[in-house]
């Protein structure tokens, strides 16, 4: 495989890898309190962007979910407090 074909396909597979911008899955809703230290999909009232939250389930550290998914979740929240 030529160098430019494997760059090619590198860039396609972090492409569909990538998730998605909340605001263009209609389906999805934040869910505070769930996420783990690092792991929060996008900025918290403490920190200014994903992956920085400092605790475990910090209450305004929120990460993107299905739906209806995030009342199921032990410490889900709809909204951060």
């Amino acid at each position: 495989m030529s160098t430019t074909r494997i760059a090619i396909a590198a860039a396609l597979a972090a492409a569909i890898a990538a998730p998605l911008p909340t605001q263009a899955q209609g389906n999805v809703e934040k869910c505070y309190g769930v996420a783990k230290a690092g792991k929060n999909d996008c900025q918290t009232d403490h920190s200014s962007c994903a992956g920085t939250s400092k605790k475990d389930g910090q209450t305004d550290a929120w990460l993107a979910v299905p739906k209806g998914t995030c009342q199921k979740i032990v410490g889900g929240k709809l909204t951060s407090s």
